[in-house]
C-alpha cells in the first residue's frame, strides 16, 4: 500500500461557537494523506487533482463559516427557506444569536467543535469525489506555530464580494508592532490580550436588538448584548452577542483597517515615535500600517 501526502493544502479561516469563550475566530492548516494502490500512471492520486478537488471541497464545506456543534447543550438551531437561525445561552445566562443563509453555517454532529470532529466530518464528505483506487484518507488540522503574541477574532465584511461578507468568520492571527524600528513585545501582548476572542464590529452595523418572536430562544433577554446586521450580496446577516466580547471600530474590519486602527492608537500614546504595525489575517497574510 502507498500513501500520498500534501502538507499545507489550504487554511480554513472560520469561527466556531465555544461554550466558554463564545464565538471564536480560528485558522487551521490542513494536511492530508491518501492511501491506495497505484493507478496506471503510477500514482495514488494526481497532485494537481488533490490540490484542486479536495481543496475546493474543503473551502466549500468549512471555510469562512460559523461552525457549531449541534449537540452542544444550550444550542438551538432553526432552519427555514434555506436560512438558519442559531441561538445559544451559556450557564451564566449570556446569549448569542446568529442569522444567515444556510451556506454560512456548518453544524456538525458533536458536542464540541474540535480538530478531530471537523476532520472526521471532512473525511466523510470526501468519499464521493475520490477515485476507486484510494482506500483511505486522513485529514490533520493544526494551528500555525507562533512564538510571540497572537489573538483570535471574528468579523464580517459586508462590502466583500466573496465569503468574507459572512458575518461570523474569523482568524487566529499573530501581531508584530515596531516602535522606532524595534519590536515591542509588550505592546504586542497588550493588543493581543485586548483583541483575544473578540468580535471586531463596525459601529455603523450596530442594529436594534432582534424582536423576541424572531429569536430561536424566545424567552431570552439580551439587555447586555449588541446586535450587528447588514444585507450583502449573499443576503441578510445578523449577530447578537455580549458586549464584553465586542471590540468596536469606526471602519470596516478588514485587516488593513485593523492594522490602521492599532497603529493610530499606538501613535496616540507614543506621538514622537515611528510606529509600524504588521497585522496578520490568519496564516501568512495581512497588512502593514505605518505612522
Amino acid at each position: 500500500m502507498n500513501r500520498l501526502f500534501v502538507d499545507n493544502l489550504t487554511v480554513i479561516d472560520f469561527s466556531f461557537l465555544d461554550s466558554k469563550r463564545g464565538v471564536v475566530g480560528e485558522s487551521w492548516i490542513v494536511d492530508i494523506e491518501l492511501e491506495g494502490e497505484l493507478d496506471d500512471q503510477g500514482m495514488v492520486f494526481d497532485f494537481g487533482n488533490v490540490k484542486k478537488s479536495l481543496k475546493n471541497q474543503i473551502d466549500e464545506l468549512a471555510d469562512h463559516k460559523l461552525i457549531v456543534a449541534s449537540g452542544m447543550p444550550g444550542l438551538v438551531i432553526e432552519r427555514s427557506n434555506n436560512r438558519v437561525d442559531i441561538g445559544y445561552h451559556n450557564q451564566q445566562g449570556e446569549k448569542w444569536i446568529h442569522r444567515s443563509h444556510a451556506d454560512a453555517v456548518l453544524p456538525i454532529d458533536c458536542e464540541q467543535v474540535t480538530p478531530e470532529a471537523v476532520s472526521g466530518y471532512l473525511v466523510e464528505q470526501f468519499e464521493n469525489i475520490l477515485p476507486t483506487n484510494v482506500d483511505g484518507v486522513s485529514v490533520a488540522l493544526r494551528t500555525e506555530p507562533i512564538s510571540g503574541a497572537y489573538y483570535h477574532y471574528s468579523h464580517g465584511l459586508k462590502k466583500h464580494r466573496g465569503n468574507c461578507q459572512r458575518i461570523a468568520h474569523g482568524h487566529r492571527s499573530k501581531i508584530e508592532i515596531y516602535v522606532n524600528n524595534q519590536r515591542d513585545e509588550q505592546l504586542e501582548k497588550e493588543w493581543a490580550n485586548r483583541l483575544q476572542d473578540s468580535y471586531i464590529g463596525t459601529r455603523e452595523d450596530i442594529h436594534q436588538e432582534p424582536t423576541a418572536n424572531s429569536r430561536p430562544d424566545n424567552d431570552s433577554k439580551t439587555n447586555n448584548n449588541l446586535t450587528f446586521s447588514y444585507t450583502s450580496d449573499q443576503g441578510y446577516f445578523e449577530i447578537s452577542l455580549p458586549q464584553r466580547c465586542i471590540y468596536l471600530i469606526d471602519t470596516d474590519s478588514t485587516v488593513e483597517w485593523i492594522a490602521t486602527h492599532i497603529a493610530n492608537e499606538v501613535k496616540n500614546h507614543l506621538p514622537h515615535c515611528d510606529i509600524q504595525v504588521k497585522a496578520f489575517e490568519g496564516v501568512g497574510k495581512g497588512a502593514i500600517a505605518e505612522r
